[in-house]
């Protein structure tokens, strides 16, 4: 999207993009515009090219054509990079890949500590990213002890702690346990954090984003599919729960049927399109 009020943060356009040694282009001519405000979806199947994409925006990948602009400077270089990184936050799918030091504190500071605070100041931001992050008493912890889903929070807290202007976070719920998934969303929420997030999750998408992008055939479209979510109470008199949709598998009849359900129940809907 663009902001019509103003300059885009981050502006990819006519990308084109082929990984070496194969020849059909992952990306060809994908464009994608992100404005303050912004908190888009982005969809797509498997191998599509999201993740490429925000790599290119990234720095990451180098298109074969195309340009990425940061706040309306062609971002090419190492300078303009740097400028970029420090501006927008990047979580990358496996933690793994952001996480290097031997505690979680050393790794949370790290981002700050290049960012020129000093080693107290460092810490004490580390430190509080982490509680707002639900991670307290983590500092001392041994970074690659922790399980899955602890990486991928302590990897948000890292990007967290250079609190940067805008996110773009793929599959952050990789990993996650329904409890830690859901603290995840009350914290995008509470920021009301600018940013493009990669999901298979739907519901997670319904509840964080507010339009949605498709990455197909190698470009962006606007997606025909507007996650939403509604409770409903099944037979037999289960707790009221929720379930994301896809926009086209609905009848609204008083009832149908999902996906690991054995049989179609009423429901109660609360929309979020």
């Amino acid at each position: 999207m663009t902001d019509t009020t103003g300059t885009p943060l981050l502006s990819l356009d006519d990308i084109h993009f082929t990984y070496p040694g194969t020849t059909a282009p992952v990306l060809r001519g994908a464009t994608l515009h992100l404005a303050q405000g912004d908190r888009l979806g982005l969809l797509g199947h498997n191998g599509s090219g999201k993740t490429t994409l925000l790599h290119i925006a990234m720095g990451l990948l180098r298109p074969e054509s195309g340009t990425v602009h940061h706040r309306n400077a062609v971002a090419h270089d190492e300078a303009s990079l740097a400028a970029l990184r420090r501006d927008i936050g990047f979580l990358f799918q496996n933690a793994d890949d952001q996480l290097f030091c031997p505690t979680v504190l050393e790794d949370v500071a790290f981002g700050p500590l290049n960012l020129g605070l000093s080693p107290e100041q460092a810490r004490e931001r580390a430190t509080q990213t982490l509680q707002g992050l639900g991670l307290e008493g983590f500092g001392a912890r041994v970074t690659h002890r922790l399980s899955g889903g602890e990486k991928k929070m302590v990897a948000l807290a890292s990007v967290l702690s250079m609190q940067p202007t805008a996110l773009l976070l793929d599959e952050p719920t990789n990993d996650l346990d329904p409890a830690t998934r859901q603290r995840l969303i009350d914290v995008l929420n509470r920021m009301s954090a600018t940013h493009i997030i990669i999901s298979h999750d739907w519901d997670f998408l319904a509840r964080t984003c507010t339009t949605f992008l498709t990455v197909d055939d190698g470009i962006v479209r606007t997606s025909r599919h507007t996650p939403h979510v509604h409770t409903h109470i099944h037979h037999g008199g289960e707790v009221a729960h929720e379930h994301p949709s896809r926009g086209c598998c609905h009848q609204h009849d008083g009832s149908h049927h999902h996906a690991g359900h054995d049989d179609d129940h009423p429901h109660t809907s609360q929309t979020t399109e």
